[in-house]
C-alpha cells in the first residue's frame, strides 16, 4: 500500500510540474511569436497569390477567336508502284492514291492559309475543311521547303475568320500560349502550355540552320501547320515538329516563328519565291569548349570564322575573329539566334551588328545581299550560280555548280565541284531553274546530268 501511495505522489508531482512548464511557455508564445510561426504565414500568403494569378489567366477568349480560323488539310497524292525491273529503273508502275492530313491557319478574310510544306508536299488534290464542316478545294500559291512553310488559297463567297500576326521576336520564355490544330482528324482542338525556349535548332550540324519556338503545349500528328497563339489570340508561330522516340507527343513541340512565316508568304505573293538576305559570314555559336579551343573568353555569341568575298559583311568591315553579340538590339547567344532573326530579312535590308573585337566593342551596319545558293535537301547538295569563267572551263554554256556535298556516296561519284546542266532532261541555267524543276518532280525519279571537275559528263538517276 505504501508503494502505491508513493507512486501516486510521484505521478501527481510530475503532472503539476508539466502543467506549470506548459503555462509558462504558452504565455511567452502569446506575447512573442516564434520565428517558425512567421514563415508559415508568409508561405501561405505567397501560395494564395500564385493561385490567384493562375486563376486570372483566361484562355477562353483566345480559344474562341482562333478555333474557327484553324482548318483541316487533306492531301491526296499519287504514287506509282513499280511492277517489274524496267519500271523500277526507268519509272512507271500502277498508280496508287495516298492520303495525308494536317492543319492550316487562315490569315486573311479572302481565304489565304498558311500550312507546312510537308503537309501539302506532292499533293495532286488538296481539300480544306473548316471548323463548321464546310469543305473547299485549295490551290497551292507557293512553298518554301527550307522553312517548311506553304501558302494555300481557298475561294469563299463570305469573309472568313482569320488570325492576326503577332511579333514573334517579342515573345518571352514562360509566356502562356495555345496550340490550335486538327490532330487525329478531329475538329479544331486547343491545348495550352508555355514557351520553354526560343531560337531552338534541331539540326545543329545540318546545312539548314533552324530557329524554332519551343513549347510544352501538347502537339500530335495532324497538328502540323496549326497555330501557336498568345492569350490575345494572335499568331506567334506555325506548329511544325515534335521530338519523340515514339512518334507521339512526349513534352516538346516546335513552331516556325510568325515573323519568319509572315516574311515567307509575303515573298511568295510578291516575288513567287523567297528572298533571303545574306550576311556574308561563316561561323558558329560559342560555348565553353569552343571558346577554350579558340583561345577566347566569350562563351556566348557568334564567332566569325571567315568573311565571304564581296559580301555585305566584307563591305562593312567585319573580320575573322569578330564575335557578334547583338543584332538590331536583339541579343545573340547562339548561331540560331542570328539565323532566326535574318530569316525575317530581305536583300538590301540594313542590320546593325554589335561586335566584340579583341575585347573592344564596336557597331557595324551591314547591307544584306541576295543569297545565291540553293540546297537540294533530299540529296544533301548545295549549289550556286556559275560564273562565265567556270562554264568556259568545263566547255558548257549553262548550269549551276555544286559547292557542298553532305552525302558520302554522292561525294564518291564526283559531284563535289561538278556543274549540273540538266535535271530530268530540263536545261538548268540558274538555281531558280533547279529549284522549280526539283519542286515539281512530285516524288518521281530524278535524273541529274553533270560535268565533274575534269570535264567528264555523267548522269545519276535518283528514285
Amino acid at each position: 500500500m505504501k508503494r502505491f501511495f508513493s507512486t501516486l505522489g510521484i505521478s501527481v508531482i510530475t503532472a503539476v510540474t508539466s502543467l506549470a512548464v506548459y503555462d509558462h511557455y504558452q504565455e511567452k508564445n502569446q506575447s512573442n511569436p516564434t520565428a517558425s510561426s512567421m514563415p508559415m504565414n508568409m508561405v501561405q500568403t505567397n501560395f494564395s497569390s500564385i493561385n490567384s494569378e493562375v486563376l486570372d489567366t483566361d484562355f477562353t477568349l483566345a480559344a474562341e477567336n482562333t478555333v474557327n480560323s484553324v482548318v483541316h488539310v487533306k492531301n491526296t497524292s499519287i504514287s506509282r508502284q513499280p511492277g517489274n525491273m524496267m519500271e523500277l529503273f526507268f519509272g512507271g508502275g500502277a498508280p496508287r492514291a495516298m492520303i495525308g492530313t494536317g492543319s492550316g491557319v487562315i490569315i486573311s478574310p479572302d481565304g489565304y492559309i498558311i500550312s507546312n510544306n510537308h503537309v501539302i508536299e506532292r499533293a495532286t488534290d488538296l481539300e480544306v475543311t473548316l471548323n463548321d464542316n464546310r469543305i473547299y478545294t485549295a490551290e497551292v500559291i507557293g512553298t518554301d521547303p527550307k522553312t517548311d512553310i506553304a501558302l494555300l488559297k481557298i475561294e469563299s463567297d463570305d469573309p472568313l475568320p482569320y488570325i492576326p500576326f503577332a511579333d514573334s521576336d517579342a515573345v518571352k520564355i514562360g509566356q502562356w500560349v495555345l496550340a490550335v490544330g486538327n490532330p487525329f482528324n478531329l475538329t479544331s482542338t486547343v491545348t495550352a502550355g508555355i514557351i520553354s525556349a526560343k531560337a531552338r535548332d534541331l539540326n545543329e550540324f545540318d546545312n539548314n540552320p533552324q530557329s524554332f519556338i519551343q513549347t510544352d503545349a501538347a502537339v500530335n500528328r495532324g497538328n502540323s501547320g496549326g497555330a501557336l497563339v498568345n492569350t490575345n489570340g494572335e499568331l506567334v508561330g506555325i506548329n511544325t515538329a515534335i521530338t519523340s522516340e515514339t512518334g507521339s507527343y512526349v513534352g516538346y513541340s516546335f513552331a516556325v516563328p510568325s515573323n519568319t512565316a509572315r516574311k515567307v508568304i509575303e515573298d511568295l505573293l510578291e516575288y513567287g519565291n523567297v528572298q533571303r538576305g545574306f550576311l556574308g559570314i561563316q561561323g558558329s555559336g560559342l560555348d565553353a569548349k569552343r571558346a577554350q579551343m579558340l583561345g577566347i573568353e566569350d562563351t556566348q555569341g557568334v564567332y566569325v570564322a571567315s568573311v565571304e568575298a564581296d559580301s555585305g559583311a566584307e563591305q562593312a568591315g567585319l573580320e575573322q575573329g569578330d564575335i557578334i553579340k547583338n543584332i538590331d538590339g536583339i541579343s545573340i547567344y547562339k548561331f540560331s539566334d542570328l539565323t532566326g532573326y535574318l530569316n525575317a530579312k530581305r536583300p538590301n535590308d540594313i542590320v546593325s551588328l554589335t561586335l566584340n573585337r579583341k575585347g573592344k566593342e564596336m557597331v557595324k551596319n551591314v547591307v544584306l545581299r541576295k543569297i545565291d545558293t540553293y540546297t537540294i535537301a533530299d540529296l544533301g547538295l548545295t549549289v550556286k550560280n556559275t560564273s562565265k569563267m567556270q562554264r568556259e572551263k568545263r566547255s558548257v554554256d549553262h548550269g549551276v555548280i555544286v559547292t557542298k556535298v553532305n552525302n558520302q556516296e554522292l561525294l564518291s561519284m564526283g559531284l563535289d565541284g561538278a556543274i549540273i546542266t540538266h535535271v530530268n532532261d530540263v536545261a538548268i541555267n540558274t538555281i531558280d531553274d533547279l529549284k522549280n524543276t526539283v519542286d515539281n518532280k512530285f516524288g518521281g525519279p530524278m535524273k541529274l546530268t553533270f560535268y565533274d571537275r575534269h570535264g567528264e559528263k555523267s548522269a545519276i538517276l535518283f528514285r
